[in-house]
């Protein structure tokens, strides 16, 4: 079982910054490949960005690619999503998930249904 608490969700000018921060529970964290999604009001939950397992290899949605990363602190069981260049269409709710399952295709870890564990969600507005 993996517990999930996100933090660090904002009201932020665009062209800002914001750090995510989601913080696990269980000894099993370095074992569960790790990712963040959001969700805008009245829209469907989307990727946008994970890290795998062994810290191997980050993916990342079209649209927040060379604006967000995301990184991985395994002595403190947190994961990070950095997020620079804030733009008004990044408003949304931000999800941290967990999956224990793994795969060879970076495509995988794009879909929300591979993920056994959600955090309850940090709040990020950017304004304009």
């Amino acid at each position: 079982q993996v517990q999930l608490v996100e933090s660090g969700g904002g009201l932020v000018q665009a062209g800002g910054s914001l750090r995510l921060s989601c913080a696990a529970s269980g000894r099993t964290f370095s074992a569960y490949s790790m990712a963040w999604f959001r969700q805008a009001p009245g829209k469907e939950r989307e990727f946008a960005a994970a890290v795998e397992w062994s810290d191997s290899n980050t993916y990342y949605a079209d649209s927040v690619k060379g604006r967000f990363t995301i990184s991985r602190d395994k002595a403190k069981n947190t994961v990070y999503l950095q997020m620079n260049s804030l733009k008004p269409e990044d408003t949304a709710v931000y999800y941290c998930a967990a999956t224990g399952s793994r795969h060879s295709s970076g495509g995988f870890y794009q879909m929300n249904h591979v993920y056994d564990y959600w955090g309850q969600g940090t709040q990020v507005t950017v304004s304009s």
